[in-house]
């Protein structure tokens, strides 16, 4: 007979283990994201706030993100990568540009005239590209994704309207591409993070700069360039590429089931979210411009053809420079355009 004293003793003396057991079952973490644009940039508050509330909630709010914008937590906007590396930070949302020549395969969208001029296209064609071929460049970090944002534009202190205006014309440019692209059409190309174009533009160090519509109002670009250029058409002169990446070691000591939460708002998913941003907001900020009435148009289609001719020799470039380190650029170049067009049909 079994003595019921005993039994209750057990059931006493197991009940801490128990509620401890579930008590680790139930993981609550709370994950710091940094990032380099102010809290009222659209992608901090139509993206990034957005996906760390959709990860809160299909967590059942035992994975939360705090989100630090303006470098909050120290740090120059090159390093953020280093800093999801070495654990400065939890996840950093970045671009691969803002350390030139250390990720050379994601280059291959952002050279001239290979994207599309919508973000749709380009998030998916980046992230397909980034899973087929960019995991090794990045494996130091747990990558959640990786996009494109839509056509760039020139934003600019004159009018331009054909490369000779383009001559000297000092401009801000993102990315290695972008930078190569510029001084194949005859200007004078600067590299900045996209936080210091206010002073530079105040001091004269830049007369402009190629950013997309999203991003102007947070840098108050519309004050200082009066005239805003685009490209007609994909595919289009140049985009920019992002990566949300995360610490390796805080990725890895998520519970499973706090993993799969993540998992889920990784990827295309969380690419197409994100691209949302850039093809929602920009035409709202391009009328916000118009309404200002800053001068907003864009180069001839026979300009347009100029423009790459003259930009064709940057590409043949990037492919001899990936060929000196083993990587089959032709290929990628080739791959990439198909991939753009393919994603593109029907898009306008």
């Amino acid at each position: 007979m079994i003595n019921r004293r005993l039994l209750l003793g057990g059931a006493t003396i197991a009940a801490p283990a128990l509620l401890a057991a579930r008590r680790a079952a139930a993981q609550e973490v709370t994950l710091r994201l940094h990032h380099f644009l102010p809290p009222v940039s659209n992608v901090h508050r139509h993206f990034l706030v957005p996906w760390a509330n959709k990860v809160r909630d299909e967590s059942g709010g035992r994975l939360r993100i705090q989100i630090f914008p303006s470098m909050q937590l120290g740090g120059a906007p090159p390093q953020l990568y280093d800093q999801a590396k070495d654990g400065v930070a939890d996840i950093v949302w970045t671009l691969p540009g803002n350390t030139p020549g250390r990720f050379p395969r994601i280059e291959v969208i952002e050279l001239p005239f290979i994207a599309h001029k919508r973000a749709s296209v380009n998030a998916r064609a980046t992230w397909t590209m980034f899973d087929r071929h960019m995991r090794g460049e990045f494996g130091e970090t747990h990558i959640i994704t990786a996009w494109g944002h839509d056509g760039g534009l020139i934003h600019a202190r004159r009018e331009v309207k054909t490369m000779d205006d383009m001559r000297g014309l000092k401009l801000r440019f993102p990315t290695r591409q972008a930078g190569e692209a510029l001084k194949a059409l005859g200007a004078t190309a600067i590299g900045l993070p996209v936080p210091q174009v206010p002073e530079a533009m105040s001091q004269g160090v830049i007369d402009g700069a190629v950013v997309p519509w999203e991003v102007v109002p947070s840098i108050r670009l519309q004050e200082m360039a009066r005239y805003h250029v685009g490209i007609p058409g994909t595919p289009t002169f140049y985009i920019a590429t992002f990566i949300l990446a995360m610490n390796k070691a805080r990725y890895e000591g998520l519970a499973p089931d706090l993993q799969r939460v993540l998992d889920a708002n990784s990827g295309a998913a969380a690419a197409e979210m994100a691209a949302k941003v850039w093809d929602e907001e920009g035409p709202k900020v391009e009328e916000q411009v118009r309404r200002r009435g800053n001068s907003i148009t864009e180069i001839s289609v026979e300009e347009k053809a100029r423009w790459q001719a003259a930009t064709a020799p940057v590409v043949q470039a990037w492919i001899g420079q990936m060929r000196e380190r083993n990587i089959d650029g032709a290929a990628l170049v080739e791959e990439t355009r198909a991939l753009v067009a393919q994603l593109g049909q029907g898009v306008t």
